[in-house]
């Protein structure tokens, strides 16, 4: 995950936080709904560190291939994630 548990609880409470105070909304408590966020953040960020495992296997099973035909990785990965995210029916 690219965000610590502080970072991701700090950016919830920011969110509630700003939406709160500039009237965009009203909660029953700030600290369950910035916990609430805070998951659905987490939750996220593991979703496309699985995705990312996954087309880190993928590439490894085509490297000879890629290694032929001078292929960048980077390029690569990005490509088959994107095609990952898609069939999945996942938005990143």
């Amino acid at each position: 995950m690219r965000l610590t548990e502080d970072e991701i609880e700090y950016i919830s409470r920011k969110i509630v936080k700003t939406l709160v105070s500039g009237g965009k909304l009203e909660v029953d408590s700030e600290a369950r709904v910035s916990g609430e966020i805070a998951r659905v953040i987490a939750d996220e960020l593991r979703l496309e560190d699985a995705l990312n495992e996954e087309v880190r296997q993928v590439l490894l099973s085509h490297a000879p291939e890629m290694e032929r035909s001078n292929i960048a990785y980077s390029e690569m990965f990005k490509k088959v994630k994107r095609e990952l995210a898609k069939k999945k029916g996942l938005v990143i």
